[in-house]
């Protein structure tokens, strides 16, 4: 190799070892491990949380219209979270029962 070879490699590594990214959120938070203790599988969770996060945007949509028929969050939603995300964190906190089958 050439020292200008060397030179653009050593800058690349430099430039590799420099990027750093935040963990994501969402999926991630809470972590899918402590969310599938609360169910029977992957698939009633998804369903469970995506029932629940349906709950939660109709919510929203009465809360405009002055009707309350669904029970809004029951923690306290961050600014701009999603519904979806909003479910996952109710169901890691233990305040929703999962029953097979609904």
């Amino acid at each position: 190799m050439t020292a200008e070879t060397d030179s653009a490699a050593a800058g690349r590594a430099e430039r590799d070892d420099s990027l750093v990214y935040d963990t994501p959120e969402g999926i991630t938070a809470p972590p899918i491990d402590e969310l599938l203790g609360k169910v029977s599988s992957k698939y009633a969770l998804v369903i469970f949380a995506a029932k629940r996060a349906r709950q939660i945007n109709s919510y929203y949509q009465e809360q405009d219209e002055g009707v309350f028929e669904f029970i809004g969050p029951l923690v306290t939603p961050e600014q701009g979270e999603k519904p979806l995300s909003i479910a996952l964190r109710e169901i890691q906190a233990g305040l929703l029962e999962h029953e097979e089958g609904h």
